[in-house]
């Protein structure tokens, strides 16, 4: 038997659930976090982007912002420190926090343990970031932290997946 919903076109109805088991998905190290794709906009039509992340103390992105998009942040365990504009706050297990489209922000690890999240995209694309300037994981090692040469070298990715780089001033 066949159902169809009127408004929503066949390829799209006939596409299927997308199912990824837990400990799979495409994993990249970026500035010493480890990342793990569960949706990328490719296998949702576009539609959301899906990461599992894991940040370790002191772990996290410089501050940013996203031309498209807005990211949406749930966290499993541990505590993140965010940036929200020029202020902070922080956020701990099964705290939601949403960021608009061109909202400067960034998380950080302040704790002594590591904190894991989930962030979405909507639309999908900045996830885009993670697959093309991520390393791959080298079993047994740690994810290494960017210095600002690594940085700079991923600028072009960033510049690609609408990633604006907005850095807070060192005190």
């Amino acid at each position: 038997m066949s159902f169809t919903v009127p408004g929503i076109d066949e390829e799209t109805q006939q596409a299927g659930a997308l199912y990824v088991p837990a400990g799979q998905g495409l994993t990249k190290w970026v500035s010493g976090d480890s990342y793990t794709m569960k949706a990328t906009g490719g296998q949702t039509g576009g539609r959301l982007g899906l990461i599992e992340a894991i940040v370790p103390p002191g772990g996290g992105p410089v501050a940013h912002a996203h031309e498209v998009g807005d990211e949406t942040f749930y966290l499993l365990e541990g505590e993140l420190e965010f940036l929200d504009g020029e202020k902070t706050f922080v956020a701990g297990p099964g705290d939601f926090v949403y960021v608009p489209q061109g909202h400067r922000h960034r998380f950080k690890n302040i704790s002594d343990r590591s904190t894991r999240m989930l962030f979405f995209y909507t639309p999908a694309g900045a996830e885009e970031f993670f697959v093309q300037a991520g390393e791959d994981p080298i079993p047994g090692q740690e994810p290494p932290v960017w210095d600002l040469e690594r940085i700079m070298s991923v600028m072009p990715v960033a510049e690609r997946t609408g990633l604006i780089v907005l850095p807070e001033e060192e005190a």
